[in-house]
């Protein structure tokens, strides 16, 4: 008897239509009805019901995960379905993330009625966001600019956007794309502009690494390029101990064999910006990531983070 596959998976219409594709693309793979074979389970995280507080002050990007994860150890769930840009970079012991879908557009997009670019927004404007990153970027880029905390899945966002609570918002050009939403963005904003998350853009399913009827299964769906991407952000990011208490940004690019990875860690404020690029082979993704992070680490000193 064909085996049926429980995906646990947040509950907001981004992480639904995220769950579903997973769940479709498991159906292509084991040549069976998506009904037959497959089971979405929504589970609540802290992150989702706490809407009144910044991550940054509740926990950070756990938040998102701790409920969703302890239901796949337990075999509750049999793979759980992420945004790559919510994962911290330890994942529980038995744990493990090995396949991810082609990584979507990993660029954040400008979103308001009141100006075309960032750039161009008037002096003194609101942008709301809940992004520690996002928002150093901006304050680095319009340090006349108010930012504001702006919670929320992307339908709240947008509703904030339109109930006049911010002149602007920036949001990832990826979930706007896959819930069909591009009719709302202003301007999408180049890596030069505002240098993304680190995996913005990604899926990836987690199972059991015991589980290897399921491993077999999802290295099928496996897209290799975005593995060796995704794994220098996120080698990147663990070499700074990186959290959603901490504003860091990562950009890796592939043509052929080569990757080009640039990366950049802030203040909050935005007042002090440290950058630095790696160019190699993509086979080298983690090296690259790592040697990235460590140059970083170097040069902003041990207190960087502390206004944190």
């Amino acid at each position: 008897m064909q085996r049926r596959y429980r995906i646990g998976t947040r509950g907001s219409r981004l992480a639904l239509i995220q769950a579903n594709e997973v769940a479709r693309r498991i159906a292509l793979a084991l040549h069976a009805p998506v009904e037959e074979v497959t089971e979405i389970v929504v589970i609540s995280t802290a992150g989702d019901r706490v809407q009144d507080r910044a991550l940054s002050e509740i926990g950070g990007k756990g938040l998102f995960t701790e409920e969703i994860e302890e239901q796949l150890a337990d075999a509750r769930i049999d793979v759980a379905v992420h945004s790559m840009k919510d994962m911290p970079t330890l994942l529980p012991e038995g744990l493990v993330i090995d396949c991810l879908l082609e990584r979507a557009d990993p660029r954040d997009a400008f979103l308001s009625s009141k100006a075309n670019s960032l750039m161009s927004l008037p002096q003194g404007a609101v942008v709301g966001t809940s992004s520690l990153r996002r928002a150093a970027q901006v304050r680095a880029r319009r340090p006349d600019v108010t930012v504001v905390p702006f919670r929320g899945n992307v339908d709240t966002r947008l509703k904030k956007l339109a109930d006049g609570v911010a002149d602007a918002t920036l949001l990832a050009m990826a979930g706007l794309t896959r819930m069909d939403l591009l009719e709302c963005v202003t301007a999408p904003l180049s890596p030069e502009e505002l240098l993304p998350a680190v995996a913005q853009g990604a899926i990836g399913i987690e199972r059991r690494a015991a589980d290897d009827e399921a491993a077999h299964l999802l290295e099928k769906l496996h897209h290799t390029e975005t593995g060796l991407r995704v794994a220098a952000e996120r080698a990147f990011l663990a070499v700074l101990d990186g959290s959603c208490r901490t504003p860091i940004a990562a950009l890796a690019e592939i043509s052929g064999d080569h990757m080009r990875l640039r990366t950049m860690i802030l203040t909050p404020d935005g007042a002090e910006i440290h950058e630095t690029e790696r160019e190699g082979l993509a086979a080298d993704a983690v090296l690259l990531g790592q040697d990235a992070g460590e140059e970083l680490k170097g040069r902003a000193g041990p207190h960087f983070f502390d206004t944190v």
